[in-house]
């Protein structure tokens, strides 16, 4: 069967990478996928989630999936660090062994030299799974080390594979080896048809963004603890979801927590970071938790702050509010406060939320697809000059000789993000409040009432100018 590396397809065999911590099997994720989609860095057990990709492998569809760590040593402590470090541990270890039993193949990943205790019980667990297995070698650049690696055929393997997932020695006789061992035959290309909304999931560290994740999904897909930070990587999942009848189909980003730069103290959780500032890009709406016993704050103001200048619409999801005090008119209270301090989102919607019970999921996605709408409008242009026309007839712009311009026309140049251009005499002459004005009417006239719009001024009669950008 040939498949088109243009289109998407579904029901593709899984791939599962699988390794005791640091062996590089993020980076082999990486090197298959050609793009990197994994956090690589030398300090152990950097992934934790299951991180799932589709992508192709010789121009056959497949899903790769790269696991967390297989580590059998604990902090060993009594303190709560390590404590917390052994609870971690326990759920990466039981989560990548729950994708080892899923997984089509698997490719068990080694180092060259000798085999620790991690992979001595590692390959005794995948043992009776051998006819799902491949066993790879790594760090054998040049032929490093190849002498000793040969002598892993005496653990009962048929084969090995000796490669350089950082150079990419071999990795083409590995990839022949995963496509020939997978049946392709259920693979679907994806009937035509609107895509998936993308959300990305953001927020403070231990505000319940996996716990949401995994109840949207209907998985486990991420891991929950209540330590923060656990969540390094970007974990994606879909998921549909039937509203007053409508049905929609949607694609999840749940990311890492977002703490203040001066409180990053690892090069692990920088890059964790910016993988969760990057998924704002990869979204169309933006769900913001917030904790709702500890109310908004100058964190998330920023990260609002941050989707909002890229044109994504968001929503403050106020998380955890069944333990809330039961008072009467509490949320309308919690959210004119929170309009109140964060004046510049006024128009983002505020959602009641608890991803532990459910309560309010419905409201969520509802509110989600009312956003990816407005999102989509794209506003004839003879109809926004009309409206245009109106407005300035209904405020006329100032009338002295340092203040006066006109705005000869208007369009909307994209969707998703909004952004409109206005082309004008005078762009230096127009202030900040006119454009708010004129902001605030595209909002209530032309059905953008709950997302950001970017107006940029533009100088008419062919010269280049801009009195720069305006987004709410």
């Amino acid at each position: 069967m040939e498949f088109d590396e243009s289109k998407n397809y579904r029901r593709l065999p899984s791939v599962a990478l699988a390794g005791r911590p640091n062996v590089g099997k993020s980076t082999l994720f990486n090197r298959l996928l050609r793009s990197r989609r994994a956090i690589t860095d030398p300090t152990p057990g950097v992934t934790r989630d299951p991180v799932e990709a589709d992508g192709f492998l010789l121009g056959k569809p497949v899903r790769l999936i790269d696991t967390g760590g297989f580590k059998l040593d604990r902090a060993g402590g009594t303190g709560r660090r390590e404590a917390a470090s052994d609870e971690i541990d326990d759920l990466v270890l039981e989560k990548t062994k729950a994708t080892i039993e899923r997984a089509d193949l698997v490719v068990l990943l080694l180092e060259a030299g000798e085999l620790t205790l991690e992979d001595e019980e590692f390959i005794a667990f995948l043992r009776p799974r051998k006819e799902r297995l491949i066993v790879a070698v790594n760090k054998c650049e040049g032929g490093r080390r190849e002498a000793e690696s040969w002598n892993l055929l005496s653990r009962g393997f048929e084969s090995i594979f000796m490669i350089s997932a950082e150079h990419g020695d071999n990795i083409g006789d590995l990839s022949e080896e995963i496509v020939r061992r997978l049946d392709f035959s259920a693979v679907e290309e994806e009937a035509g048809g609107e895509r998936p909304i993308r959300v990305a999931l953001l927020g403070k560290p231990n505000t319940g963004k996996s716990t949401l994740s995994n109840r949207l999904t209907s998985s486990n897909a991420s891991i929950v603890s209540a330590v923060p930070g656990t969540t390094r990587d970007v974990v994606e999942g879909g998921f549909e979801w039937t509203i007053r009848g409508k049905r929609a189909s949607f694609a999840l980003l749940d990311t890492a927590g977002i703490r203040r730069r001066a409180r990053i103290t690892e090069n692990i959780e920088y890059y964790s970071v910016n993988r969760a500032i990057k998924a704002i890009d990869d979204a169309d709406v933006v769900i913001l938790l917030i904790d709702a016993l500890e109310g908004l704050s100058d964190q998330d103001k920023k990260i609002a702050a941050l989707a909002c200048e890229k044109g994504r619409g968001v929503i403050m999801a106020l998380n955890k509010w069944d333990a809330m005090p039961q008072e009467k008119n509490l949320f309308e209270a919690t959210a004119d406060k929170i309009r109140y301090f964060f004046g510049q989102m006024e128009f983002a919607p505020i959602v009641p939320l608890s991803a532990q019970t459910g309560e309010g999921v419905e409201k969520l996605l509802s509110t989600v697809m009312t956003l990816y709408r407005q999102l989509c409008i794209q506003v004839e242009t003879g109809r926004l000059n009309q409206a245009l026309k109106r407005w300035m007839e209904e405020t006329p712009p100032p009338s002295g000789p340092r203040t006066r311009f006109s705005i000869k026309y208007a369009a909307q140049v994209s969707a998703n993000p909004v952004r409109f251009v206005f082309f004008c005499s005078r762009v230096k002459a127009i202030s900040e409040a006119y454009v708010s004005y004129l902001r605030g009417r595209i909002r209530r006239d032309l059905g953008f009432s709950a997302i950001p719009v970017e107006i940029k001024l533009r100088a008419s009669g062919g010269k280049k100018g801009s009195a720069g950008k305006a987004r709410s």
